[in-house]
């Protein structure tokens, strides 16, 4: 299965009933999904930037590509008090149109990457500070 994205832990939000009774009302299930890429959604897109607007019953995340030299000159024109461009031009990478359900299960997902780097950069200073120089 070459191209394929899997997940051995995506939830979903769905309510299982079971002898025509909620069960796990609002509970996460694990399911195992399997994507099958279309034509070439398989290929990473590489993005610097995104903006979320919301619709009704959706969100519409943007993703683009700002040059890196102009998002690194940004601080130090302010600093030096300089003129700040009035428009910075990117490029539209990809626009995914999603719903609050999906929009809800992205932000768990996020949170749990976030909670783990931090761990992992807490651990590093930790590490770093219990080195001591001969």
């Amino acid at each position: 299965m070459p191209n394929e994205t899997t997940s051995s832990n995506a939830e979903t939000n769905a309510e299982k009933k079971v002898d025509g009774q909620d069960a796990r009302r609002g509970k996460p299930i694990n399911l195992g999904i399997n994507l099958v890429p279309a034509q070439q959604s398989d290929q990473p897109v590489l993005a610097n930037f995104s903006l979320v607007n919301v619709a009704p019953g959706m969100a519409f995340i943007d993703f683009g590509f700002i040059e890196p030299r102009v998002l690194a000159a940004l601080p130090s024109m302010a600093l030096s008090g300089g003129k700040m461009p009035e428009r910075i031009d990117g490029r539209l990478a990809v626009r995914v149109a999603i719903g609050f359900d999906a929009v809800q299960s992205l932000q768990q997902q996020l949170a749990r990457i976030l909670t783990g780097l931090e761990a992992a950069r807490d651990a590093n200073k930790e590490n770093k500070a219990g080195r001591t120089t001969p």
